[in-house]
């Protein structure tokens, strides 16, 4: 349960620290003093979102703390299979800055807001003001009766077989098309496909081509440059070529280095370059028959990169493209060709699939409606007490295809007169109705779970005199075995509580403070007696008040 909660500049509370108890504990105060700061503070600490606005004005950040005792086991199995330490007292602490930014620990050790909401989240329970509306809404019904069945194992066992079934479908699905156009695409891959296979194409070729058309175009100019370099290492009749020249001056220094052995370098020197000379001019010989003029070949390499070019505009930019693009098409086809093998498996495979989900669907169905009947018996003996006596509740049940949360269509259905119909909710259900309706439900939904604290926020809306006391009764009766925290406006109430929270708002300095006080008893007959009788409070009140706290007693 929730033993304390400690906030600093969180809204209009600058701090505070409050202690909760074992029981009722009731929350009253004028509306806007800060009542739903405590309910956003507790989200807070739970991990849910939040936002900077949390962040009192002026202030770099926000700070709550919550110690929680009496840990359930599923939340301590949690905590340890994730690390933390197993201890009787739980710390949990949330730092919001006026940026934005969120920092969280458990026991002091780091986390994130997401690992503190699947850790924790089992620690309370939280009934806004908005969930009787939401109760009007026929697709939360389901829900509601998946939480009393507690059937979650069987759901997921059913999901996983309906997801595979709907992958199944959806690949079966793009099979089937119209036999011509199936037979137009096989046309056109076998087209492009025998196009691009018979072209012969090979990775780089465009590239070899190319540079070999530059040298075909260009022959008659290379064999030219390559036949006067070769006369002029060569030489000729009348007049000596290079390589002569490098000889003779070889000759001149080899005869000077014996002279003189500081030449020896420059000698080896002219006689590298007389042999490398004498190489490179018969290496030119020898590559002059390969710059003949070759007009057919040159023809040849033209028609093949027009080739190329074609293949290209049609199928890539380059011809590991084209070759690519004739690999898929094959592959397309060859899907094609065998689609109906593929077809009669996936048939099969969705008649096996949808065969096991539906029978998961059928037994999910019997939770449900098992769950119905064991949940309607405890809300109408729940609402008979609340000055209900006529209420009868139905289910609207339908089975239909296989969806998500699978094959039951439900709403719930409600007579309030008898005689009168069951209708739907939000046909028949009054505001104070409905409030009484959803604690109910609310109630009996806590005891199938193992959450120790369970939070109502005006639960009591729209509800006054006997339904108000019956409703506290409910609350009181629930907290024998969960820790209650209810914020409330009505005196039968919280005359009902075990620990009553007042929460009161001042304005000092032009600055709006909001402090929580635990009431004594002579506290307690003030604030019931402002609840009873408004700002004008009387010694009537206050014995009204006085009484109340005695039948409490007493009970």
């Amino acid at each position: 349960m929730l033993s304390c909660l400690q906030i600093e500049n969180v809204a209009v509370i600058q701090k505070a620290e409050v202690h909760f108890q074992p029981g009722l504990n009731v929350l009253t105060g004028e509306t806007g003093a800060g009542k739903s700061i405590l309910i956003d503070s507790i989200n807070a600490i739970l991990g849910n979102r939040t936002s900077k606005d949390l962040v009192r004005t002026g202030a770099s950040k926000a700070v709550i703390r919550a110690s929680f005792a009496q840990i359930p086991d599923v939340v301590l199995d949690k905590l340890e299979a994730a690390g933390y330490e197993r201890s009787a007292e739980l710390l949990l602490s949330r730092e919001i800055t006026a940026e934005g930014k969120s920092s969280c620990r458990i026991n002091g050790m780091p986390t994130t807001a997401a690992v503190l909401r699947e850790l924790c989240g089992g620690l309370i329970n939280i009934n806004g003001q908005h969930d009787s509306v939401g109760l009007l809404n026929p697709a939360h019904h389901l829900s509601i009766l998946d939480d009393y069945a507690q059937n979650d194992k069987l759901y997921q066992e059913y999901y996983v077989l309906y997801r595979s079934l709907v992958k199944v479908k959806k690949e079966l699905d793009a099979m089937i098309t119209d036999e011509a156009e199936k037979q137009r695409r096989i046309d056109l891959l076998s087209y492009q496909g025998q196009g691009i296979e018979e072209a012969g194409l090979t990775a780089g070729e465009e590239q070899t081509l190319e540079a070999r058309r530059k040298v075909l175009a260009n022959a008659s100019t290379i064999r030219d440059r390559v036949a006067k370099a070769h006369a002029l290492l060569s030489g000729d009749d009348d007049t000596p070529g290079a390589v002569d020249l490098l000889g003779e001056a070889s000759n001149a220094m080899d005869t000077a280095a014996q002279l003189g052995e500081s030449l020896s370098g420059v000698s080896g020197t002219l006689m590298d370059l007389y042999y490398s000379a004498k190489d490179a001019a018969a290496e030119l010989i020898d590559r002059l028959d390969a710059y003949d003029t070759n007009d057919a070949e040159l023809d040849e390499i033209e028609q093949r990169l027009d080739l190329l070019y074609r293949l290209k505009r049609k199928y890539g930019d380059t011809v590991e493209d084209i070759i690519a693009f004739g690999q898929k098409a094959r592959e397309e086809l060859e899907q094609i060709q065998f689609s109906e093998q593929r077809h009669d498996q996936l048939q099969a495979e969705k008649l096996r699939l949808y065969g096991l989900a539906r029978e998961k669907a059928e037994a999910l169905t019997q939770t449900r409606l098992k769950a119905f009947d064991e949940l309607n018996a405890r809300i109408t003996d729940t609402l008979q007490f609340l000055n209900m006596p006529g209420v009868r509740m139905t289910l609207h049940h339908a089975r239909g295809p296989l969806a998500s949360h699978g094959q039951d269509s439900v709403e719930f259905y409600i007579s309030t007169n008898a005689g009168e119909a069951p209708k739907p909710l939000a046909r028949i259900a009054s505001g104070g109705e409905l409030s009484r309706i959803t604690l109910a439900i609310k109630n009996a939904l806590a005891d199938r779970d193992a959450v120790p604290t369970v939070i109502y926020d005006e639960i009591d809306s729209g509800v006054s005199g006997k339904a108000a006391g019956r409703i506290g009764e409910v609350l009181r009766q629930s907290a024998q075995g969960h820790q209650i925290l209810c914020i409330t406006h009505t005196a039968q109430i919280a005359a009902l509580a075990d620990c009553h929270l007042l929460i009161q708002k001042n304005v000092t300095n032009d600055r709006t403070y909001t402090e929580i006080h635990p009431l004594d008893t002579e506290g307690r007959v003030e604030a019931l007696a402002r609840l009873i009788s408004g700002d004008h409070v009387t010694e009537l009140s206050r014995a009204n008040a006085r009484e109340m706290l005695q039948e409490r007693s007493k009970a």
